[in-house]
């Protein structure tokens, strides 16, 4: 029997380079999805495919297609009834890119009118989105691997940084065994002052839970997922104490070997009590900075280091306090679409 409410279903595609590996992802819960990928193709290409596919292969009851791309929903809706008027050309006359997709999406948009569609903000703590961009992830990440190797182990070492920055990272987790196993999900944010305070509040309940979630929902699609935490007080705790929810492991970054030594007691039992808990802890420096000057420094290695370690990240930050400006640009360099900003 037909469904009479609307399934939801959330799409996304992944890429690495232009063109490139990539994949394709459609979920409506973490027990309904599907997701493939290509070894030579765009992101566009998979948020298309993501897409059509999610049509295709949910073809009774009314739909309602969730995307987080623009191209996609604007094309759907506004740009491709002038291109079949113009018999699939742009306003400038030239072929309109990937009618081989276009064209079977604007017939299966025709041909249901149980069918519609919504944007949703990509990268924004939206459970489900975050869900499909995981499995489109995986399968790009799967079709890179079965190419095999690095451009840098190809090309006999060469630069670092001329490498993209997926393959960075793989390079240097080659390079530095300090680097954890598995898939690592940073997170890093705000200190307990722009969390509600030192002391248990709804802020911090709040951003404890959503963690949770995420942490749970990338769990599900990545069976090998660790959770990096420097465990500084504020959202680095608070991304322990979600992992230990979520039962999921987590690596402890310390900077030095004291990070908490200016911490007041109930504050340096917490530190200590979730570093004894984390499934391995790495010290980065053996040296503890003299003063405050050193000890900033000491920090923008450690971010740095995390940074560059990480295969995705949870930022938790206002998006207005501008001490979180250069970690986001560092961050959204490195990881780009795998970088989800949480608002407190």
């Amino acid at each position: 029997m037909a469904r009479s409410e609307p399934l939801r279903i959330y799409t996304d595609g992944a890429c690495s380079g232009n063109p490139g590996p990539g994949g394709w992802a459609w979920a409506s819960s973490a027990d309904h999805h599907g997701s493939g990928g290509e070894p030579e193709t765009t992101n566009n290409r998979m948020e298309l495919t993501a897409v059509l596919r999610a049509i295709e292969d949910n073809p009774d009851g009314p739909l309602v297609i969730v995307m987080d791309s623009t191209y996609v929903k604007d094309g759907l809706e506004k740009w491709s009834r002038n291109w079949v008027r113009n018999d699939w050309r742009t306003k400038d006359k030239k072929p309109v890119k990937n009618q081989d997709l276009w064209k079977p999406l604007v017939e299966a948009r025709d041909s249901r009118a149980d069918l519609a569609f919504e944007w949703v903000k990509g990268h924004s703590g939206d459970r489900m989105n975050d869900l499909v961009d995981g499995l489109a992830v995986e399968q790009r990440d799967a079709q890179r691997a079965a190419g095999g190797g690095t451009a840098a182990a190809s090309a006999g070492g060469g630069k670092l940084t001329d490498l993209p920055p997926a393959e960075q990272r793989a390079e240097r987790r080659r390079r530095d065994g300090r680097i954890p196993d598995g898939y690592l999900l940073l997170v890093v944010g705000h200190s307990p002052p722009e969390l509600g305070g030192w002391d248990p509040n709804p802020t911090s309940e709040s951003v404890r839970r959503r963690l949770v979630d995420l942490i749970d929902g990338y769990a599900r699609i990545t069976p090998d997922l660790v959770v990096l935490t420097g465990l500084r007080p504020g959202a680095e705790q608070l991304a322990a104490e979600a992992a230990i929810k979520a039962d999921v492991d987590y690596v402890a970054v310390l900077p030095f070997s004291d990070p908490d030594r200016n911490l007041a007691p109930p504050a340096r039992a917490r530190f200590r009590d979730l570093l004894g808990r984390a499934e391995r802890v790495v010290q980065l420096e053996k040296k503890s900075p003299a003063d405050k000057d050193e000890f900033a420094k000491a920090m923008r290695r450690r971010d740095t280091w995390l940074a560059n370690a990480a295969d995705q990240a949870i930022l938790v930050w206002n998006q207005t306090d501008d001490r979180f400006d250069r970690i986001f640009s560092d961050l959204d360099r490195r990881l780009g679409a795998e970088l989800t900003v949480l608002g407190p």
